[in-house]
């Protein structure tokens, strides 16, 4: 069979590639998008709120709020309630992103694993290293894990602003990243920035986790169980020293993903077809149950969780944290202390560099076995959108800094995401100047080699709609029996 080259025909690549994203992923990207003008409108109310009154806002979210039983119970102020308690169903939503990628996504292959994995981890060497450089033999080197962390909604929000033809593949590259972004910063948060660790909460907690692995397998799918178990191990955790939200993490990376099985989708097809025949509230709840069983744990848990993450918790949570006293006075000496300028280069100058370097070294060690699915210039594009990390980077903060060194660690974070979209928006712009060829090749990148027909169009013979020479050619077949 004949072979052409299509690599630099308009719309090379654009049919194949986007044929194979999933319906959960494009939901996915959506809320993320979607939610990203919601997180960002929580982030101006905090800086607005705290440059009109400082104390207020302070005073607000240092408040105290306890919860006890008896004797025993937890104390923390609000801020922390929302940093360690809401959060933790933000890395819930997380953990679920990550297993539906190792189950269905793009990290199912082993061949596809590398390239992503690779520039995941670039993309927090390089930003950690150059934090490193600034800050090496000083108290202030403990906050490294500030500078690691992309925040995946703000990303992907504010590429759909400043990059709107973007290929939707980058998208779910720059998705496939952040999921092992997001895993390796929150390892991070549990070895390098919980307190003292307290052996036997720990181990209680990991016993609460062990039963709930014990009632997953004993296929028992009532959730107020799954989350009563969830919150002793949550409570544990907190107890023991380690950060709680890694629960949440763990919770979400149990849950298992699956597409949906045809005895299933038969089994629910002929309980309502019932059901229509008579409506009974019986038969109504046992539909509803047939129905809900054939969708895996993971899409409904993801469909509960992930827009209540997206648009009330995680603007909670900047609305909470990113208020800094933006003085002109603390300005020029944040702009020149060691923590703001390690956090805004590592992310400006180290994302980029480590996600695209990565990829385009691990391409060239697997000698072409291995690419990217976009061209060169969306890989570097997603680069420096990467350099937006704000929300995992606002929480290691609070981890790692108080008073002044806290507040310039702020700047430095909201400093990085603006300059990072300036450059990801001049990027795009010079790349849409390109001639049409090689601005969709940058775009696009090559793809792979599309078989032909074995026999060419025939004008004289097929049926043909549209022109001869068009770049794909759809072939319909059609089955007739004359009489």
């Amino acid at each position: 069979m004949a072979e052409t080259d299509v690599s630099a025909t308009p719309f090379s690549g654009r049919t194949a590639w986007t044929r194979s994203l999933e319906t959960p992923l494009r939901a996915f990207l959506r809320t993320e998008t979607g939610s990203a003008a919601v997180l960002l409108a929580g982030a101006l109310a905090a800086l607005v709120w705290a440059n009109v009154d400082y104390a207020s806002y302070e005073r607000v979210w240092t408040t105290t709020l306890s919860i006890r039983i008896g004797g025993s119970g937890i104390s923390q102020d609000v801020r922390g309630w929302i940093d360690t308690g809401l959060m933790s169903f933000f890395f819930f939503v997380i953990g679920l992103e990550a297993r539906r990628e190792f189950d269905l996504g793009e990290l199912r292959e082993r061949r596809r694993v590398a390239l992503p994995l690779l520039a995941g981890v670039g993309g927090m060497v390089v930003p950690i290293a150059i934090y490193l450089a600034f800050n090496a033999g000083h108290p202030d080197a403990h906050g490294w894990g500030t500078a690691m962390s992309t925040d995946t909604a703000f990303a992907l929000g504010l590429l759909a602003l400043v990059g709107r033809n973007v290929p939707a593949r980058l998208r779910a590259y720059l998705l496939t990243v952040s999921v092992v972004d997001d895993i390796v910063a929150l390892l991070v948060i549990a070895i390098a920035y919980s307190g003292h660790i307290s052996v036997v909460p720990l181990i209680v907690g990991i016993a609460f986790f062990s039963a709930i692995l014990l009632v997953r397998a004993a296929d028992i799918h009532w959730g107020p169980i799954y989350f009563l178990l969830g919150l002793c191990v949550w409570v544990a955790f907190f107890k023991g020293g380690i950060d709680p939200v890694v629960a949440g993490l763990l919770g979400g990376v149990i849950a298992l993903a699956y597409p949906a099985q045809r005895s299933d989708l038969e089994r629910a097809s002929d309980l309502f077809r019932v059901f229509r025949e008579q409506p009974t509230g019986d038969l109504a709840r046992t539909a509803r149950a047939a129905v809900k069983g054939a969708v895996s744990p993971n899409e409904r848990l993801q469909a509960l969780w992930h827009p209540w993450t997206s648009y009330a918790i995680v603007p909670l949570f900047a609305l909470a944290n990113a208020g800094v006293n933006l003085s002109g006075s603390f300005l020029a000496h944040a702009f020149t202390s060691r923590v703001t300028l390690g956090i805004l280069l590592g992310y400006v100058l180290g994302k980029p560099i480590g996600i695209a370097g990565s990829t385009w070294l691990a391409t060239r060690l697997m000698r072409g076995r291995a690419r990217p699915p976009v061209g060169w210039a969306s890989v570097a594009g997603g680069g420096t959108i990467a350099g937006i990390g704000f929300t995992v980077s606002l929480l290691i903060a609070s981890l790692a800094f108080h008073g002044v060194d806290l507040q310039e660690a702020k700047v430095g974070v909201l400093s990085a995401a603006l300059v990072a979209a300036t450059l990801t928006w001049l990027l795009f712009g010079a790349t849409s100047h390109l001639p049409r060829r090689l601005r969709i090749r940058a775009l696009l990148g090559t793809p792979d080699l599309i078989v032909d027909l074995a026999e060419p169009v025939d004008p004289e013979r097929d049926h043909i709609r549209g022109t001869v020479d068009a770049p794909v050619t759809v072939l319909e077949y059609g089955d007739f029996e004359c009489p």
